[in-house]
C-alpha cells in the first residue's frame, strides 16, 4: 500500500511560494512536489489545481489531470470538484462536465460549481436542467450559493416560473432570510416579474448591504421606474448606507432618463464630497447624465477629467453632443478617437440620421470597416423615422440577403415605414420573415404589426394579430383600440378599454385618444364626454390637446357647436390649429357661417399660409350662396401666396402606384377609365343615384357641376382599380382631401353593383364600402 506524507501547511506554503516566484511549469511543479519527502498527496494536488486557476492555465491545468489519475485520486471528491472548477474558470465547460458526470459522488460544492459555469457562461437552460437534476437525483441539499446562482440564471433567459418555484425551494429551505439570497430575489424578480415582487423582496429582507440598495435601485432604473430609482437612493443614503461605484451608476441613469439635472448634479456633488474615486463606470454615467440633461459643457468637464477613458467613455461624450445637435462636434470627437468599436460607429450613423442627415449616415454606414445588427438597425431605423419608407425595405431586405438576422427592433421599423406608406404587400413579406424567424411571440413586432395593418386597411388582420399575442400590454391595447377608432367601430374600441381596464392594464393619454377618437368617428357623444372627465377624475390625466381636438370633433360632428366653442374657451392654455380646425370643420358640415368666421380668423392668425383654414372658409361661403365672398376669400389667397392643396387620390396595382387628379387626362388608359366610369354612372342610375351638386362649390350651371361629380379623383381610382384586377378583388384607394358627400354616396352604389369591397382612406379614416353599405354608417 502506497503511503503518502502529508506536508505541514507552512511548507506547502514555501513550496506553492518557490514554484510561483520560479516561474515553474505545470509538470516541473508536479516533479517538484513529488520529490518533496518522496511522495504526493490530493492537497498539494489541489494547491496545483488553484495555481492553474489563477493564472488560467488549461494545457497544465489538463496535464495535471492526467497526473491525478495516474496517481489514484480521480476517485476523490474534493480533488474532483477542484478539477471541475479547474475547467470552468478556464472557460473549459466540456471538461468540466466530461469530470462532474464520471463523478461518483458529487457534493453541494461540484453541483454548484457546475451550476455556477453554465450560468457566468450563457448556457442558463443547461444550468436550469443541472439544477433540477440534483434535486431529483443527489441527496445534498443546494445552499445559499447555489440558489443565488440558479435564481441569476433564472434572470438570464426570463424564466420567470421556474425563478419562482426556487424561491418556493428557498422558502422551504429556511435560508430566505439570508442577505445574498435575498439580493438575487431582487434581481431575479426585478428582471422577470415586476418591481412589485422585487420590492416585496426587497422590504422583507432583515438584514440588507449595498447590494441590496443596488440591486433594487437598478432594478427600477433599467424598468423605467426612475423616480422610484431616484427616491430609493435617498432613502439609501437617510439609512447611513454608503453607496458603490454601482449604485451611483444606476441613479445617474436615472436622472439622465428624467433629465433630472439638480438630483444628478447632487449625486455628483455628494461622489466628490465622500472623496469617491472617479471611476470609469460611474464617469461615463456623469457624462450621460449631464448630456441628456442639456448640459454638454459639465459632460465635457467631466470627460476631461477621467483618468483613463475607454471607448464607452467617447461613445457617451458623440452621443451627448449628437443628443444636442451638435453635428460638427460630435464628428470632432469621433475622428479624436484613439480607438472606434461598432457600437461608436453605430451611434453616429443613429445620430446623424435622428438630425435628419440621411445621406452622411448612409456614407458613415457604407464606410464601417464591420457591421452588427445595430449598425443594419440603425439606418433602417433612420430611414424609417424620417419618411423615407422604401430606403428602409431595401435596406431590410439587403440585410436579409447578406444573412443578417433581424431582430424585433428591425421588425418594428420596417413594419413602421410599411404602415407610414400604406405598403400592404410588403408587410405581409414582412410578417413572413417575422414568422420563419420566431418573433411573433415578441409584444413589440405583435404590436408593430397590428398597427401595419391597421394603417393598410385591413382592421381583420389586425384584430386576429392583436388576439394572438399571448403577453397583452397597454401598448398592444392601444394600438387595437387606435385601429378600431380609425376604422369606425366605435363600441368595439370602447368594450376593449372595458376589458383593458378590467385585466388591471391602466390607460394613459395615448389610450385615451384612441378612445375619444373611436367616440368621435361612430358619434358616441354621451360615451366620450363621460370618459373625457373620466381621464381627470379617475386616472389624474390632464388633457391635452389631442383630448381636445378629439372632444371638439365629437361635438362639432354631432352639431353641438356651441358646447364645442364653450369647451375651446375653457382650455387652460391656448387652443393650437388641431382644436380650432376641428371646430371649423364642424361649421362647414352644419354651415354655421358666423361661427366659422370667427374661428377661421383665429386660425389665419395661427397659420396664415395654411390653405386648409382658407378652403373651408370658402366653402362654408360657397354652400351659403356668398359667392362675392368666395371671391374675396380667393383673392386673400393670392395677395398672400397661399397654394390650395389639388386634391388626388391613388390605387396601388402590382406595386405600382397610379395617381388621378379631378378631371385627370393624363394617364396612358384614360379612355378606357372614362369608358368603364361612364357605363358605371349609367348603371348607378338606374338603381336610383342621384349626383349631389351641393357638393360642387363652383358658380356654375348644373350640367357642368354633374360633370364635374363624375370626374372627382376617387372616382377615376375606382374605375381604374376595376378595370385592372380581376373581378371579385378588394379596390384600395387613398385619397389626399377628405371624401366628399356625393363620392361617398356614390361608392356606395358602385360596390353594390360590381359586388366588390371597396376601401377608403381619407386623412382622417378608413370607409370600408360592401353591397351598398359603408362601415362609418354615413356619419363621418
Amino acid at each position: 500500500m502506497r503511503r503518502f506524507c502529508i506536508p505541514t501547511k507552512n511548507q506547502k506554503f514555501q513550496v506553492t511560494k518557490r514554484f510561483q516566484t520560479q516561474g515553474l511549469n505545470q509538470h516541473k511543479r508536479f516533479e517538484f512536489y513529488s520529490q518533496f519527502r518522496g511522495s504526493i498527496d490530493s492537497n498539494i494536488c489541489a494547491s496545483l489545481l488553484q495555481s492553474c486557476i489563477q493564472t488560467n492555465s488549461l494545457e497544465e491545468g489538463k496535464s495535471l489531470h492526467g497526473h491525478i489519475i495516474k496517481a489514484g485520486f480521480s476517485t476523490c471528491i474534493y480533488l474532483e470538484t477542484k478539477l471541475a472548477i479547474m475547467y470552468i474558470k478556464c472557460q473549459s465547460l466540456e471538461d468540466a462536465r466530461r469530470v462532474f458526470d464520471t463523478m461518483p459522488e458529487r457534493n453541494v460544492v461540484s453541483w454548484s460549481a457546475m451550476i455556477s459555469g453554465y450560468a457566468q457562461a450563457g448556457h442558463c437552460e443547461e444550468a436550469l436542467k443541472i439544477f433540477n437534476q440534483m434535486q431529483q437525483e443527489a441527496e445534498v441539499e443546494a445552499n445559499q450559493f447555489t440558489f443565488g446562482t440558479i435564481l441569476a440564471a433564472c434572470a438570464g433567459m426570463k424564466a420567470a416560473k421556474q425563478g419562482e418555484q426556487v424561491h418556493a425551494g428557498i422558502i422551504k429551505r429556511g435560508i430566505v432570510s439570508d442577505v445574498s439570497v435575498g439580493n438575487a430575489l431582487i434581481t431575479f424578480y426585478a428582471k422577470c416579474s415586476g418591481m412589485e415582487k422585487a420590492r416585496c423582496a426587497f422590504e422583507e429582507m432583515r438584514e440588507r448591504d449595498v447590494v441590496s440598495w443596488t440591486a433594487i435601485v437598478a432594478g427600477y432604473a433599467q424598468q423605467d421606474q426612475s423616480v422610484e430609482a431616484v427616491e430609493l437612493f435617498v432613502k439609501m443614503q437617510r439609512d447611513g448606507m454608503k453607496p458603490n461605484q454601482f449604485t451611483f451608476s444606476s441613479v445617474l441613469s436615472a436622472c439622465a432618463d428624467l433629465e433630472y439635472l439638480e438630483q444628478g448634479m447632487q449625486v455628483h456633488a455628494h461622489i466628490v464630497k465622500t472623496g469617491f474615486k472617479l471611476d470609469i463606470n460611474v464617469g461615463n454615467s456623469l457624462v450621460t447624465m449631464y448630456a441628456k440633461c442639456r448640459h454638454i459643457g459639465c459632460a465635457q468637464q467631466v470627460f476631461d477629467k477621467i483618468p483613463q477613458t475607454n471607448v464607452v467613455s467617447w461613445t457617451a461624450m458623440i452621443t451627448g453632443y449628437l443628443q444636442n445637435g451638435m453635428m460638427e462636434e460630435a464628428w470632432q470627437v469621433f475622428d479624436k478617437m484613439p480607438e472606434r468599436n461598432l457600437v461608436s460607429w453605430n451611434a453616429m450613423i443613429a445620430g446623424y440620421a435622428q438630425n435628419g442627415k440621411l445621406g452622411i449616415a448612409r456614407n458613415l454606414f457604407d464606410l464601417m470597416p464591420q457591421r452588427n445588427l445595430g449598425s443594419w438597425n440603425s439606418m433602417i431605423v433612420g430611414y424609417a423615422q424620417n419618411g423615407h419608407g422604401e430606403e428602409s425595405f431595401e435596406l431590410f431586405f439587403e440585410m436579409q440577403k447578406d444573412n443578417v438576422k433581424a431582430d424585433q427592433a428591425t421588425f418594428a421599423s420596417v413594419l413602421s415605414a410599411c404602415a407610414s406608406l400604406e405598403a400592404l404587400e410588403q408587410g405581409k413579406c414582412v410578417h413572413g420573415y417575422i414568422i420563419e424567424s420566431g418573433f411573433m411571440s415578441d409584444v413589440s413586432v405583435g404590436n408593430a404589426l397590428v398597427t401595419m395593418y391597421a394603417k393598410c386597411g385591413c382592421i381583420e388582420d389586425a384584430k386576429s394579430v392583436f388576439d394572438n399575442i399571448f403577453k397583452k400590454n397597454s401598448v398592444s391595447c392601444n394600438a387595437m383600440i387606435a385601429a378600431y377608432a380609425q376604422h369606425g367601430y366605435g363600441n368595439e374600441a370602447l368594450q376593449l378599454f372595458e376589458q383593458m381596464k378590467q385585466t388591471g392594464m391602466k390607460p394613459n393619454h395615448i389610450t385615451f385618444v384612441g378612445v375619444l377618437s373611436a367616440c368621435s368617428h361612430a358619434g358616441l357623444v354621451a360615451e366620450g364626454c363621460y370618459y373625457f372627465h373620466s381621464m381627470s377624475r379617475d386616472y389624474c390625466i390632464a388633457p391635452e390637446a389631442d383630448h381636445y381636438a378629439c372632444m371638439v370633433d365629437l361635438l362639432g360632428r354631432a352639431g353641438h357647436l356651441d358646447e364645442a366653442d364653450k369647451l375651446i374657451n375653457e382650455i387652460p392654455f391656448n387652443p393650437d390649429a388641431v382644436v380650432l380646425g376641428a371646430l371649423l370643420g364642424a361649421c362647414r358640415i352644419h354651415m354655421n357661417v358666423k361661427l366659422g368666421e370667427r374661428v377661421a380668423e383665429r386660425l389665419f392668425e395661427l397659420e396664415p399660409l395654411n390653405s386648409s383654414t382658407y378652403v373651408l372658409l370658402s366653402n362654408i361661403y360657397a354652400v351659403a350662396g356668398r359667392w362675392d365672398d368666395v371671391g374675396k376669400v380667393r383673392m386673400i389667397m393670392k395677395a398672400r401666396g397661399v397654394i390650395k392643396k389639388a386634391g388626388c387620390s391613388w390605387v396601388k396595382i402590382k406595386n405600382k402606384v397610379h395617381v388621378f387628379q379631378e378631371g385627370d387626362r393624363m394617364h396612358p388608359q384614360m379612355e378606357n377609365i372614362y369608358s368603364a366610369l361612364h357605363e358605371l354612372e349609367r348603371q348607378m342610375r338606374e338603381v336610383g343615384y342621384v349626383p349631389d351638386t351641393n357638393f360642387v362649390l363652383h358658380d356654375v350651371e348644373e350640367q357642368q357641376k354633374e360633370q364635374s361629380l363624375c370626374q372627382h379623383s376617387e372616382k377615376l381610382a375606382i374605375a381604374f382599380g376595376l378595370i385592372s384586377t380581376p373581378l371579385g378583388t378588394m379596390i384600395r384607394i387613398m385619397k389626399n382631401l377628405r371624401v366628399c358627400g356625393d363620392c361617398h354616396n356614390a361608392i356606395k352604389f358602385i360596390s353594390k353593383i360590381v359586388a366588390r369591397e371597396i376601401v377608403v382612406r381619407d386623412p382622417k379614416r378608413f370607409h370600408h364600402f360592401k353591397m351598398g353599405f359603408c362601415s362609418c354608417r354615413d356619419y363621418w
